[in-house]
């Protein structure tokens, strides 16, 4: 894989990043100096020590040699947010022991300078991009991974939140969403006088918070299938959504199999060391997340485009074996003239770029 934007059958452009590593995941596209970045982790398997956060970034003949942005010999770094301010580029992400997210810690770090552990509850993660309020106020959209008194962090029980720093980083408060237990991976769009509509991963679930995040989260219907969000904004009432879903979508299954009790099975241990390379037992979790749909609001969100498409099957979550076709944590940024560009997992193996320019998404 070169990294070079190349045109698909349908006219759209497309490119796999440069990686060095066997699994990559979570995307997140970045505007920095006029160029566009993509950051991800990879290493061996979520979860692991040598999992670390990537980075490469846009030219006139594709994408980039990914560069390693941390290199932590112990936790396992994931879920990048770049976020870049007039003067300042500065990486967030989580660091955790293992599989014990209810353990994680969030970090922030710019070139040059050792990283800082942000001064939030532990088992406190990260997904969507940071806002800046008009006073000048950071927002961070948080999701707090909840355990049950005796049991082991599954994720059934996690809430949102978000973080709110007034003085640049340096000290942080965190506001809870109320009633959103199931609601993670928030993602904000601004609508104006400091409000913003909060899209949420897994629950479906949408509302309108205040920046003091007092407006309760209001469930809809269950989940089928599982959605991770990627918003950017447009002219209102215009907008553009993504969602990852079980492949093909008018079938109906089953939002989430599980032969296992967690995501991190295959590590075979918490609350431990993680085991070295290769100790890895496959076949722990069935899950399907099988196509990636733009949908278009006019004023809500009646037509959908199939931007890729697959099995969806995930019967472990490791990329060595080749059974993991997973197309799932949408990234998606908008440029001047309306093109959008998204990133995304493809398969656990690479992370893939998708150009769509406004010819294309109006023929559809």
């Amino acid at each position: 894989m070169d990294g070079r934007l190349r045109q698909a059958d349908d006219g759209r452009l497309e490119a796999f990043l440069p990686s060095p590593c066997v699994q990559n995941h979570a995307a997140f596209l970045s505007w920095r100096s006029g160029a566009l970045d993509c950051l991800w982790f990879g290493g061996s398997l979520e979860g692991k020590s040598d999992i670390s956060i990537f980075r490469a970034t846009l030219g006139a003949h594709g994408w980039s040699e990914a560069e390693r942005l941390t290199d932590d010999a112990v936790l396992s770094e994931q879920n990048p947010v770049q976020f870049v301010t007039q003067e300042r580029t500065l990486l967030f992400h989580t660091a955790q022991p293992g599989g014990d997210q209810d353990a994680c810690v969030i970090r922030m770090s710019e070139a040059g300078s050792a990283p800082t552990t942000l001064p939030l509850p532990t088992g406190t993660f990260i997904r969507g991009p940071i806002h800046e309020r008009r006073d000048g106020a950071w927002l961070l959209p948080l999701f707090r991974c909840v355990t049950r008194p005796g049991r082991r962090w599954t994720g059934s029980h996690d809430t949102a939140a978000l973080g709110i720093s007034r003085d640049g980083g340096a000290s942080w408060r965190q506001v809870d969403v109320p009633a959103s237990i199931g609601c993670v991976h928030m993602t904000l769009v601004p609508l104006g006088d400091d409000r913003f509509a909060a899209f949420f991963a897994a629950a479906r679930r949408t509302s309108s918070i205040e920046v003091k995040a007092r407006t309760a989260a209001k469930a809809g219907p269950p989940p089928s299938p599982p959605t991770f969000p990627a918003t950017t904004r447009r002219s209102r009432p215009s907008g553009f959504a993504t969602d990852g879903s079980p492949s093909p979508a008018i079938r109906s299954t089953p939002p989430c199999i599980r032969l296992g009790a967690s995501l991190y099975d295959e590590l075979g241990t918490t609350r431990a060391r993680m085991p070295p390379a290769g100790a890895i037992r496959s076949g722990a979790c069935a899950r399907t997340h099988g196509d990636l749909r733009l949908r278009r609001r006019r004023p809500t969100f009646p037509r959908r485009i199939v931007i890729d498409d697959g099995p969806g099957t995930c019967l472990t979550n490791n990329s060595l074996d080749g059974r993991n076709h997973e197309l799932s944590y949408p990234s998606l940024v908008k440029r001047d003239g309306g093109t959008l560009d998204l990133a995304y997992t493809y398969h656990r193996r690479t992370i893939k770029h998708v150009r769509l320019e406004p010819g294309w998404l109006e023929a559809r």
